[in-house]
Parts: structure tokens; C-alpha cells; sequence
């Protein structure tokens, strides 16, 4: 959980990581991921969800699974009317590092710089939620303006046409 606005420092409100056994059962597995996201969504009540876009890897199995928690999350955050935000993992790295191609640990030495935190979180997915919610704060003003671009555009074609 990051509060702020583009521009501004960032702060850290917390953060955490859903871990599950590998060896259960999936079913199992999601409800999981469910139970910790509602009782993090109960816990801080963010104004916003910013997920993972899960769009190709090599790894199918991994794509699958990446998905599938990311399904949960959308879930979670639609049972509470919050809106949710995509971004493709090489949209959050280039937000925090500069560039697409950043490895995990140029990722965690940005986050912990952006963050000003005293050590890179721990485990690394929890730097790459942080990146994730950092991406979001900093490209959200810019995706809404896009998005309300468009659908001015939109309404001026259809005026123009007639049945």
C-alpha cells in the first residue's frame, strides 16, 4: 500500500505477501489468496487496486496461476465497488527503473530509493507489489486523461451521424 501523488514523495503504508502451499490443491490455494486479500482490503481500505497485467510468458503454468490470483484480486476489490487498474509487468518496471527489461533487483533498489525504506523489502514480490502501486500512482493521471480523450472523441463522432 503506497499513498501519494505523482510528483510528490511517496510513502509506504504497508505491505505484504499471500503465500500459499505449493503442494495444495488449487481450490485451495485461491481461497487462500482470497482470505488474505479481503482481510487486507478490510485492513487498509484502499481507494484504488492497481493488478498485475498478465499478458505472455514461456511459462504457462506460471501464467495460469499469476492469472488466476489476479482474478481473486479483481474480485476482492469489485465486491467492494474499488476500481482496478492493469499494468503489464514491463510498464511497472519502466516506471520505477526506466527501463522494461529491469531485473527483480534493480526493481527492489528503486522501490526501496522511492520508498526512502532503510532495506529492499523481503520477499521480492513484495518490492513488485510496491513497484506496482507506484506505477499506478505515477501513470494514472496520465491513463485517465487518455481515457477521457477518447471518449470525447467518441461523443463528437457519434454526433455527427445520423440514422
Amino acid at each position: 500500500m503506497v499513498e501519494g501523488v505523482a510528483g510528490r514523495p511517496l510513502t509506504m503504508l504497508g505491505v505484504g505477501v499471500v503465500r500459499t502451499p505449493a503442494d495444495a490443491d488449487l481450490s485451495h490455494r485461491l481461497l487462500a489468496v482470497e482470505q488474505g486479500i479481503e482481510q487486507w482490503l478490510d485492513e487498509h481500505r484502499p481507494e484504488f487496486v492497481a493488478v498485475e497485467r498478465v499478458f505472455s510468458q514461456h511459462n504457462v503454468r506460471t501464467v495460469m496461476g499469476t492469472a488466476q490470483a489476479s482474478a481473486v484480486a479483481m474480485l476482492c476489490a469489485a465486491r467492494r465497488g474499488i476500481p482496478v487498474a492493469l499494468h503489464t509487468p514491463s510498464e511497472v518496471k519502466a516506471a520505477v527503473t526506466g527501463s522494461g527489461r529491469a531485473d527483480k533487483a534493480q526493481v527492489g533498489a528503486m522501490v526501496t530509493r522511492l520508498l526512502r525504506l532503510a532495506a529492499p523489502p523481503k520477499p521480492a514480490d513484495a518490492a513488485d507489489a510496491l513497484a506496482l502501486a507506484i506505477c499506478h500512482i505515477w501513470r494514472a493521471p496520465a491513463q485517465n486523461r487518455l481515457q477521457q480523450a477518447v471518449a470525447r472523441h467518441a461523443v463528437h463522432a457519434t454526433k455527427g451521424r445520423t440514422a
